[in-house]
């Protein structure tokens, strides 16, 4: 289905409004203009047709035209010999001619009126044209900018997500590394003194628990 229905919605057509209106404006612009394309090869063709009926009615004039003359000479050459009958019957001639010339003349301006009418519709139908194209270049170049601008955001984004992780991964690797040189440095060294006083207080409980036995066993000893 056509954005158009006849030559006159494309003349009086609000490009705007129809853009405005369209979910997909770079469509229904190339279809604007495919329809004004077509519409305009048919209105230059209905002009074409004009013209050459235009001139094939002036031609018919031509030959009216002379016809009345040759009539009217036709008649006077009657009279002159004397032969009144036959200048009216020239004359008669003459005169259909005439009317016929004037049914022509009439037809005529009918097509130059025609034609001056699709001269017109055509100038009008080429600015809504022109202005189709215009606008569906600057559609086409917004629409350009629009995805090059998106893909250079996320391009953006994905870069900076990409350091982003790049200095945490960095920052793990150095953690590792300086937990590993702590640990390396631990490696051979004498206690510390929290460790020593937690062995000292183990050693405590282990002497508490064998005095305990020991004593138990005296006790056992004794009496039997």
């Amino acid at each position: 289905m056509g954005i158009f229905s006849r030559m006159s919605d494309i003349i009086n057509a609000n490009i705007n409004s129809l853009l405005d209106k369209a979910e997909d404006p770079e469509k229904i612009v190339r279809l604007m203009i495919q329809e004004m394309e077509d519409t305009l090869v048919e209105v230059r063709s209905a002009t074409a047709k004009s013209l050459a009926e235009r001139k094939e009615r002036e031609r018919h004039l031509d030959l009216l035209a002379r016809d009345q003359s040759d009539w009217e000479q036709k008649a006077t050459l009657a009279l002159s010999k004397d032969r009144e009958d036959l200048a009216r019957a020239a004359l008669a001639e003459k005169a259909r001619v005439a009317e016929h010339a004037e049914a022509i003349k009439s037809e005529l301006k009918l097509i130059n009126e025609q034609v001056e009418r699709l001269n017109d519709d055509i100038g009008k139908l080429q600015a809504k044209l022109d202005d189709a194209r215009a606008r569906q270049r600057t559609i086409i170049l917004r629409a350009n900018n629009a995805h090059t601008s998106h893909r250079a955001k996320t391009q953006i984004h994905s870069d900076k997500i990409d350091d982003v992780m790049a200095r945490f991964e960095h920052a793990e690797r150095r953690i590792d590394q300086v937990e590993s040189q702590a640990e390396a440095l631990a490696i051979g060294r004498g206690k510390s003194l929290r460790q020593e006083f937690a062995d000292l207080e183990a050693d405590e409980k282990i002497s508490a628990e064998l005095a305990a036995l020991k004593a138990r066993m005296n006790k056992e000893g004794q009496s039997e």
